[in-house]
């Protein structure tokens, strides 16, 4: 982990900032979003801070074994630094110690940055949703990804 950065669960009181960091996404959720999902019993929320400021966050659902990355988010001027896969790595660890054997998630095939994200810490594709996402010029199919097994399951060669 990066000396500047802690990672903690989110409570209620982290939707704004966690709603503010969404505002780049295409569908962005609000902070009622942010607070009604991280009110669930069944939703793990992590953020990861820089001198107690919010610079992303993570939202994973588990149920029966298994655990969908919902979110995961990161400050634009802190992408590209390792700050999402530390902290992705991180939800994913607890989601395994919960009892989560695999994780799956959807991602958009044209957000190359987060299918190498996903790649880098074992997940693969297993199928694609024609036209799941809805952008200004059309729609963008979704790729659906898959990471078996608990935790530590980061591919050796990772990152290269």
């Amino acid at each position: 982990m990066s000396p500047d950065m802690s990672v903690r669960r989110l409570g209620r009181g982290d939707a704004p900032a966690a709603a503010r960091l969404h505002a780049v996404m295409p569908e962005p959720w609000s902070d009622v979003d942010w607070t009604g999902f991280l009110r669930e019993p069944i939703v793990l929320g992590l953020g990861a801070f820089a001198d107690d400021v919010l610079i992303a966050a993570a939202l994973l659902r588990s149920v029966a074994g298994e655990s969908e990355v919902l979110t995961i988010v990161v400050a634009p001027d802190r992408r590209r630094g390792g700050v999402g896969r530390e902290l992705l790595a991180a939800a994913l660890e607890e989601t395994a110690r919960s009892g989560a054997k695999t994780a799956f998630l959807e991602v958009a095939t044209d957000n190359f940055a987060a299918i190498s994200l996903y790649r880098s810490l074992g997940f693969v594709e297993i199928g694609r949703r024609r036209g799941y996402y809805r952008r200004s010029g059309g729609a963008v199919d979704a790729l659906l990804m898959r990471r078996e097994g608990g935790q530590d399951r980061t591919p050796p060669d990772a990152g290269r």
